[in-house]
Parts: C-alpha cells; structure tokens; sequence
C-alpha cells in the first residue's frame, strides 16, 4: 500500500460526504497519484464501514464490473472489480428512482444471481455458482460516480465502491436448471427505441464466471457469499445517462424483463 492508513480513511471520508452531498470529488488518481489497487479496496472498505456502522447484515449483496473486455482496455485492467450492494441500493420493480438522489447515474442490465448456498473460495467454479443459485433475475444496475465528471480510472472507480448507485429488480424469479448461460439474449431500450442488443456470453463468455471470480477473490480476504444474497455479475452493454423522465427496459430471453423509470 502506498497510502497511509490516515489518508485512506480521509479519502472514504471524501467519498462519503460527495455521496451525501450530492457533490462530485476530483478523481483520486489525479489528488493521490501514488494510489494503489490496494489502497482502493481499502478506502472502498472504509467507505462501507461508514455506510453500514459495521453491521455485516447491512451488505445484501455484491456486484462485478469492468467484465467487459471494452472496459478494461478503456482502463488498462485485464480483470473485473468488485463492489459491496448495501442500505438502500435496492429498488424494486414498479419504484420510481429519483434521478437527483444521485450524482451523475447511468444505467446498464444485466442478470441477477439470487444465492441458495453460500459460496466460500478458493476453487469456485461457474458449476458451482449454478448449483447455488436459487433464481436468476432480470435487473438494471444504476450505476453512480461520486468522481466528478465520470473521469475514473481503475482505482477511482474501486475506491468508489465501483461505482455503485442502486440496483432494479424484476418480478420474475427463474430456476437456473437447463439455461445455457452463455447464450441468454438480451434488448435494452430507453424511452421505447432499442439501444442495445447483446446476448450474457459478454459478460466473461459466461456471467457465472463472473460470480465464481467474485467468490475466488474474496476469499483471501475471509470474505464469501451467503444464501440470500444477490450478484450483480456486470452488463451486457454498455450503460446510457439515467436523466429524469427516461425509462429504461431490459427484456432478457428466459428470465423475462425488467423495467424502470427515473423522475
């Protein structure tokens, strides 16, 4: 780690007040230039202690990104990041969001794992992830930067809790059994004019991949997924400004559709 202990918890302090405030910070990268990946997880940490007050109950779940190779070349990574779902990031199907909740939120689909099992690393496999899974869910992460202006690099957007703003639920709850994971289609459409069309093999060749990279992660780490958790394994396409009026469907072949609204 090249940062102190002293400045991580100033920079967690940052982001958290930016959040609250609805004021975006410079990026870190450019005010602590010397910030290492380490460093960002553990402001990202320091940042979901001050969210939570500690309490382990308060983490619903977790969601991946940089899953696209697209991404990663835009960022220079060759490997997803992680980030923490908590408080109040869940949005039901039906809810309208309020756009100026956020800072600057954009949004992408993607599909949902809802565990049975817990998940412990090392050696996790995607089979795994399957026969753990309890439902798949057709969602729509609301992503957010608390970095003004979105000029994130990789560990901006880590120390940032990767970017997490709330995540849409559909109503729909589908059994894993005898969906081949790598070939579930997907439109996405604002305002009712398609913008994207991608089937889940972008996300890893396989999303579950993506969940087993979580698990294998986080183990060094002592961490692992409960049952009941939800997984956010990252999108399908990529994400499009979430201004107030638009709506935004995502209709998945097998698990169904999910549609929200911003106001």
């Amino acid at each position: 780690m090249a940062l102190s202990t002293d400045t991580i918890n100033q920079l967690a302090a940052d982001l958290h007040t930016a959040e609250q405030t609805k004021v975006a910070i410079a990026p870190l990268t450019e005010t602590n230039p010397e910030i290492e990946v380490s460093d960002a997880y553990g402001i990202q940490l320091e940042g979901v202690r001050l969210r939570t007050g500690g309490d382990p109950k308060a983490i619903l779940g977790w969601k991946v990104g940089l899953t696209s190779t697209a991404v990663q070349k835009m960022l220079g990574v060759d490997e997803p990041d992680f980030g923490h779902l908590i408080g109040n990031m869940r949005i039901d199907e039906g809810t309208e969001i309020v756009a100026s909740d956020m800072i600057a939120p954009r949004a992408e689909p993607e599909i949902a794992f809802q565990l049975k099992a817990d998940l412990k690393g090392p050696g996790v496999t995607a089979a795994d992830v399957m026969a753990a899974t309890e439902y798949l869910i057709a969602s729509l992460e609301i992503v957010d930067s608390r970095v003004r202006d979105w000029k994130i690099k990789l560990c901006d957007t880590i120390s940032d809790n990767a970017s997490c703003g709330r995540y849409v639920l559909g109503k729909g709850r589908t059994p894993p059994d005898g969906i081949d994971m790598t070939k579930i289609g997907m439109d996405f459409f604002v305002d009712g004019e398609k913008v994207g069309s991608a089937d889940s093999s972008a996300v890893l060749g396989n999303p579950a991949e993506a969940v087993a990279w979580l698990v294998n992660v986080l183990a060094p780490y002592g961490h692992q997924l409960y049952a009941g958790q939800v997984i956010m394994p990252g999108s399908l396409v990529a994400m499009v400004d979430a201004k107030p009026g638009r709506v935004f469907r995502a209709e998945f072949q097998h698990i169904g559709s999910v549609e929200t609204q911003f106001k």
